[in-house]
């Protein structure tokens, strides 16, 4: 029996049912097809698959049945017509670009992205002939004037990583598509869940699935989202000739992944939004960033956009990079990993991790401080969660041998 999507479905249902085709054994969940290629009945069939005369499965590196499943799942929660799913989040952000840009071409990005990003267009991508320009996530005149007549590509995080930043993602197609360009949208915090760019005007989707898609630190994968032109075909071809393809086995566990999404992102975002508020009143605490506060300077926008405003948040310590050390070392519940989406809460220090392969320069560019502290709160007790970052607090101020005191959970 087919379970084959449907736009009336609401997004819970489309996350548990939407690529789950039964084979012949009428199994209940979806089943793994961990083989490296497929049998043809005769050599005229063969024939016909490689020219894409006919459907059907070929080689793992570009069809399996597993892997399909989860891109049609996927595609079905975002609004889109393809996806395609990668080895990672960086394969699936390398991919598009392989895809869809030439040497000679341009691309404006937010300077609030991913570091590993930042390297792959100013380290990479600049060797073949594709130039970059940054700037500000939140400021559209700076993209506007930063666009040039080989602008192809505009790309962006929304929310930010790890200041929680928020673009107005409507504002940014228009710019694009007044100026010929795409607009990619790396919509790895949110998740469809939480926000679907595709239906803001957004071209392209990418994901690291590793993170919240999966939402247990499992595995490592990517997705592509977008239409059937641009995913289905070009980006495609490049999954299918220089394979940076994701795995059956990772398939199967980012679909279980899918299926809870909805309920992970919301309490993900209820125990943030949670902690968040609790942080703004201790007074080892500088500054708090996070969409859901009043106080975030695009929290209008981002209510506007985002259904939740999600499960990240940072926030600035007193004291510089050896306070936010101290507090980080502190912890014991958390865990000190630069991954995120996961049900266990995790901590790091983004200036010598996540953005560490930046310079001091670009760090400063996207406010990344020594003193800045990123926590992807998980779906573990709020009190214990609380508990554990006052033990830190209470390390900063024996550090600063200090009279202030930490506010009482």
């Amino acid at each position: 029996m087919n379970q084959d999507g449907s736009e009336e479905w609401g997004l819970a249902t489309r996350a548990i049912r939407t690529g789950h085709r039964r084979t012949a054994e009428g199994e209940h969940a979806e089943p793994i097809f961990p083989t490296s290629s497929f049998v043809f009945g005769s050599a005229a069939e063969a024939a016909a698959r490689f020219s894409g005369d006919e459907p059907g499965n070929i080689y793992s590196r570009f069809t399996n049945p597993t892997v399909r499943a989860f891109e049609q799942r996927l595609a079905a929660m975002e609004g889109g017509e393809s996806c395609v799913g990668t080895a990672s989040g960086m394969a699936a952000i390398l991919a598009v670009c392989m895809g869809l840009l030439q040497a000679g071409d341009h691309i404006v990005s937010s300077r609030s992205i991913f570091g590993t990003t930042t390297v792959l267009f100013t380290k990479y991508l600049a060797r073949f002939g594709i130039d970059t320009s940054f700037v500000s996530l939140t400021a559209p005149g700076e993209w506007e004037r930063a666009i040039r007549p080989e602008t192809r590509l505009l790309f962006l995080e929304t929310p930010s990583n790890p200041l929680t930043e928020v673009a107005d993602i409507r504002v940014m197609a228009e710019l694009a598509h007044s100026n010929d360009s795409l607009l990619v949208v790396d919509n790895c915090l949110c998740t469809p869940a939480l926000q679907r760019p595709l239906e803001l005007g957004a071209d392209v989707v990418v994901h690291s699935a590793t993170k919240y898609l999966d939402g247990q630190g499992r595995c490592v994968g990517g997705a592509v989202v977008g239409d059937a032109k641009r995913v289905g075909e070009d980006v495609f071809g490049v999954l299918r000739t220089a394979g940076p393809t994701m795995s059956p086995f990772n398939a199967w566990v980012f679909l279980k992944g899918l299926e809870t999404l909805d309920l992970r992102m919301t309490a993900h975002s209820e125990n943030a939004l949670a902690l968040a508020r609790w942080l703004q009143q201790q007074p080892a605490v500088e500054q708090v960033f996070y969409p859901g506060l009043e106080s975030h300077p695009q929290h209008a926008l981002a209510i506007r956009q985002q259904r939740l405003p999600g499960g990240v948040l940072s926030f600035q310590v007193q004291g510089g990079r050896r306070a936010a050390w101290k507090l980080i070392d502190a912890t014991r519940l958390l865990s000190i990993t630069a991954n995120l989406g996961d049900t266990k809460s995790t901590i790091t220090h983004p200036a010598t991790t996540t953005h560490g392969r930046l310079s001091e320069e670009e760090r400063a560019l996207s406010g990344i401080s020594d003193g800045l502290i990123r926590i992807a709160v998980g779906l573990e007790d709020l009190r214990d969660i609380r508990s554990d970052i006052e033990t830190g607090l209470g390390a900063i101020l024996s550090l600063h041998n200090s009279s202030f005191g930490v506010q009482m959970i």
